[in-house]
């Protein structure tokens, strides 16, 4: 009995044994392929979400060049104030600066602070802020993180649309400074750091990445903001996002937030955009951007298909400024540019900002499409008027009249129907007098009193000589039919409207 209990147990004795010999050569396996041991944690999304172990030298590196921005403004005489108006971009209820307004007090003259960050540029006391932090301010002061308060001598210069400004103080010594990195190189997912004010409490890193670029966000007409989820609250306006080499990668502007603190969505100007900026406030005090003298409208797809242009984007010249740099190069109304100086024109927002950053006098070179055939231009870029306005456009109340054609009643231009619609003396060609609200054309926009100069590329003045060039795009095969229409005032746009079978 006890020689079989003793069999037994040398039988399960060499089971366990064998069992851990086919364990010990599973993990062996194991090791082969994945490189990893049971004393080490596998490589996967798990380690990659972790982020940077540390930036904590990084951090003490920069922290000396990024500062607190205080600001005064006095009101006098006044008892009940009301609060000042939120400045800055943008003003959506939505958006948030990061202003910090503490409460006032007293009597007779007041006195409003706000709060805001900012960062040196240049040891001699440059420094680099949101516009919106320092507007309207009577006395501008800049606290650094070694306790030194200085008071800024000079506002060398603010750019509004961009929402920048700089300013310069007077150190005893040298200050740390920070460099501009190359915000074009940053990469959605790489890993930023924000310094800032938050709140008013002081200095504090936040860490996040990158989580889009090129956003419009409507503050300006400019936008191209670097998005990140990076913590930035009220007080860091005007504070610098770095990268991880220790580069000014763009200035923290605006937010996304319903309750005024960070969710996850900041904003942030580009460093490339702000170092141009900067560069011309230095030099002029202002800033000098370029001007082409075109306006211009979004090339969708019936518009593409309707000049035979084999992919969307690029910009459609809806009217060319006379005696303006597009004009003197050359381009004509109905072109839609491709490349503007080297650089691609893939969205319509993309060349005015594009042309404001080209240096004035510059001589670049465009390409662009034009019946059908690509063509290169060469312009020389002049200085935007800033107080350039746009006119508005007239409304005119209309009656019915005519025949359909393509869902357009047409006429050609008489004194009764320039006076009907108001139109300007300067505009000829086929005018729209009723426009039938269930065809193509009622869904254009296409409204009475318009005027259509063009179809296609080709010069129009009576109903006739619209029908034949409606004809000769059907035996092209052409799906739309391009219009290029004036309004009362002169206005012009393009439109593709459908060809009905």
């Amino acid at each position: 009995m006890i020689g079989d209990v003793r069999k037994v147990q040398a039988q399960r004795r060499r089971k366990r044994i064998k069992s851990i010999a086919q364990f010990a050569a599973l993990s062996a396996l194991l090791i082969i392929f994945t490189g990893t041991t049971n004393n080490s944690a596998p490589a996967g999304p798990e380690t990659a979400t972790r982020g940077p172990a540390s930036v904590a030298d990084l951090a003490a590196q920069l922290q000396g060049a990024v500062v607190n921005i205080s600001t005064e403004q006095i009101f006098k005489g006044v008892q009940n104030m009301p609060a000042p108006p939120q400045q800055g971009a943008p003003s959506e209820d939505f958006f948030e600066d990061f202003l910090d307004r503490p409460q006032r007090g007293g009597d007779g003259a007041k006195r409003v602070s706000s709060l805001g960050s900012g960062f040196v540029i240049d040891p001699k006391g440059y420094i680099v802020t949101n516009n919106h932090v320092i507007e309207g301010a009577d006395d501008i002061y800049v606290n650094f993180t070694d306790g030194t308060k200085l008071k800024v001598v000079e506002v060398v210069g603010k750019d509004i649309k961009i929402d920048l400004a700089l300013l310069r103080v007077e150190p005893k010594k040298p200050l740390t400074a920070v460099p501009f990195g190359d915000s074009g190189r940053i990469r959605v997912g790489d890993w930023v750091m924000a310094i800032g004010n938050p709140f008013g409490l002081g200095g504090s890193v936040t860490v996040g990445i990158l989580s889009a670029t090129r956003r419009d966000i409507n503050a300006g007409p400019y936008d191209e903001f670097l998005q990140t989820d990076a913590a930035i609250n009220r007080g860091n306006s005007g504070g610098p996002l770095f990268s991880m080499n220790g580069e000014v990668v763009g200035v923290n502007t605006a937010i996304i937030s319903p309750t005024g603190g960070s969710i996850g969505i900041g904003f942030a100007v580009p460093s490339n955009t702000v170092a141009q900026v900067v560069a011309q406030l230095r030099k002029y005090g202002e800033t000098r951007r370029g001007w082409l003298g075109v306006r211009i409208q979004t090339v969708g797809d019936d518009i593409a298909e309707s000049v035979g242009l084999p992919l969307t984007g690029g910009a459609l010249i809806a009217s060319v400024t006379p005696e303006g740099p597009a004009a003197k190069a050359g381009i004509k109304v109905g072109d839609i540019i491709l490349n503007f100086d080297g650089l691609d024109v893939t969205e319509l927002r993309g060349l005015p900002r594009i042309v404001a950053q080209t240096e004035v006098g510059k001589q670049v070179e465009i390409k662009l499409w034009r019946e059908g055939e690509r063509k290169t231009l060469k312009a020389r870029i002049e200085r935007l008027d800033e107080g350039e306005v746009v006119p508005k456009v007239k409304k005119s109340e209309v009656k019915p009249n005519a025949q359909y054609v393509m869902g357009l009643a047409l006429s050609p231009m008489t004194d009764e129907l320039r006076s009907r619609f108001d139109i300007d003396k300067s505009i000829n060609g086929l005018v729209v007098t009723e426009v039938d609200p269930a065809s193509e054309a009622g869904d254009k926009s296409i409204k009475p009193g318009d005027v259509i100069l063009e179809v296609t590329n080709e010069k129009v003045v009576t109903p006739q000589d619209f029908a034949k060039r409606v004809r000769q795009l059907k035996e092209l095969k052409r799906k739309t039919a391009l219009l290029l229409l004036a309004d009362a005032g002169g206005s012009m746009n393009f439109v593709a409207v459908p060809i009905t079978k």
